[in-house]
């Protein structure tokens, strides 16, 4: 497949480089500055000037757009309108690295887990951000979505298991009581997904078995 991954120089953005470069993808990376990812094929163009004709050959678009600074956490929900408009009506699937606030807490679905007294207070206003741009995501019916949330300790530099539980919209645990995923085993279960394309308009989480 040919797979383009957008906002690449990113810690998850480098690891489904990593990995869709080591299953044999033809892979590009996208990123605003100097090439960090493991690919040649890169594009130095910031999301917002990628255009339809960059991506209209591509198999999947990768969104793993990220940022920390308050002022541009409305970025989020602007950067999955732009890419919503230029895959529309596309057979191009896009994939977005979502952000585990935004799941439920449980199975009423009252609660988001940002919202909870569990959730840590300096990661609120970007887990807020985020659930905006999931809200604006699924009202995209002519883009093949789909939304990939990791566990809530998503760790930089965890082991590469292989090994993940596919979940829901809820927050979900395993046996050990852990909600937990590495960035290696997170790229593993996006490339699968790239690969089985069993959840298309639908947001799935992943946590570590």
């Amino acid at each position: 497949m040919k797979i383009a991954v957008v906002a690449a120089n990113g810690r998850a953005g480098q690891n489904i480089v990593y990995e869709a470069y080591h299953r044999k993808h033809e892979v590009v990376a996208f990123g605003r500055g100097m090439n960090k990812t493991i690919t040649s094929h890169y594009v130095r163009k910031d999301i917002f000037y990628i255009t339809k004709s960059d991506l209209y050959d591509f198999d999947v678009v990768v969104d793993a757009f990220g940022v920390w600074i308050p002022d541009l956490f409305e970025n989020y929900k602007y950067s999955i309108q732009h890419l919503c408009k230029l895959l529309k009506g596309s057979k191009t699937r896009l994939i977005v690295v979502g952000n585990s606030g935004g799941l439920y807490t449980d199975e009423t679905h009252q609660e988001l887990f940002y919202e909870s007294s569990d959730f840590p207070h300096a990661f609120k206003q970007v887990a807020a951000a985020a659930y905006k741009a999931w809200d604006e995501l699924k009202t995209h019916d002519d883009v093949q979505w789909t939304y990939i949330v990791p566990a809530a300790d998503f760790q930089p530099e965890g082991p590469r298991m292989h090994k993940y539980i596919i979940a829901g919209e809820e927050l979900t645990y395993n046996d050990k009581g852990e909600s937990i995923i590495s960035y290696g085993d997170y790229a593993i279960a996006v490339l699968d997904e790239i690969e089985n394309a069993d959840y298309i308009q639908d947001r799935i989480s992943v946590l570590r078995a």
